[in-house]
């Protein structure tokens, strides 16, 4: 499956053979020993993981359930009228089918699935950048993507990666990609990172948001006994990046996005702040299904937060 797929995550292999995670990973442990694979948090990948990048026909095959809930999630983030940035990815390929039903949208991106996701949403402006089309990725890349988001100011950024550390923030394996990833970045007011589980710990090549710029983080549910992601959840916590957790009830079907007409789920993180040089308290982690039942008190102390 590696081979084929270039990386696979433990609960995909363990969900195709039918065993326990456990079992996958101790067996992962061992072709690793002998030079077949090379392990990565909560997944495995051909060797050379750090500088090899798989291309999109392999990406598009792992942690799709994982990548659903991401995206519906991050579709509740943008409202009617705003202007944003996505960039290239699986993840964000699936944020932009949730993304077609927003009136008044305008998305810039460097990505022809992006793009071809939303041609047909007759309320959604897209506008593309220039640059050297990479295939693998089906991204505009090069000095005239670059050049072409020069003056822009969008609201937010959405981008994902190849991994993402507490210490070093999002990283891709590819020079190129990395360096319009990082003009998007310069491009928005806020950043928001999409990125699954087998992500967190992941470490590649090139830097392309370090942890301070990461407003957001959309993530999915680790699994339980995977006490490393939770850990790597809870640092980017503490050095005041908002997580939110799509929980196991959060795997929505896919689709092209909510019911036309519906209004974007807003109240699913709780609004946090920026860990201040005071000891100002930053963002909490928190899973988004926990936020749909609170009690009045709680409500109240959210709508003051917020208000603040």
């Amino acid at each position: 499956m590696v081979r084929a797929n270039g990386a696979v995550s433990l609960r995909e292999l363990a969900r195709v053979v039918q065993t326990s995670e456990v079992t996958v990973r101790r067996d992962v442990r061992a072709l690793e020993a002998e030079g077949l694979l090379d392990r990565r948090h909560g997944g495995a990948v051909l060797p050379g993981g750090f500088t090899r990048e798989s291309g999109f026909p392999q990406k598009s095959h792992l942690s799709t359930a994982e990548k659903t809930a991401i995206a519906d999630l991050a579709a509740g983030l943008v409202g009617e009228g705003e202007a944003i940035v996505v960039g290239a990815g699986t993840t964000t390929q699936e944020l932009a089918r949730r993304l077609a039903r927003v009136p008044g949208l305008t998305v810039v991106t460097n990505s022809l699935l992006v793009a071809q996701a939303l041609a047909h949403a007759n309320r959604v402006e897209v506008v593309m950048t220039g640059g050297t089309l990479r295939g693998s990725n089906y991204a505009l890349v090069g000095s005239g993507a670059e050049q072409s988001l020069q003056g822009l100011r969008v609201s937010r950024a959405f981008l994902s990666g190849s991994g993402l550390t507490a210490e070093r923030g999002l990283s891709t394996s590819n020079m190129l990609s990395a360096s319009v990833d990082r003009a998007l970045v310069h491009a928005a007011a806020e950043v928001v990172v999409l990125a699954d589980h087998t992500k967190l710990g992941a470490d590649t090549m090139f830097q392309t948001v370090p942890t301070e710029l990461i407003t957001r983080l959309v993530t999915d549910e680790p699994p339980l006994h995977d006490e490393r992601a939770a850990a790597e959840l809870q640092s980017l916590a503490d050095q005041g990046v908002e997580v939110t957790v799509a929980g196991p009830d959060a795997d929505a079907p896919g689709g092209d996005g909510p019911p036309a007409g519906a209004r974007p789920r807003r109240d699913m993180p709780l609004p946090g702040q920026r860990r201040t040089q005071n000891g100002g308290l930053g963002p909490q982690l928190r899973s988004a299904s926990a936020l749909t039942d609170v009690s009045g008190e709680q409500r109240a102390r959210v709508a003051d937060l917020r208000r603040r």
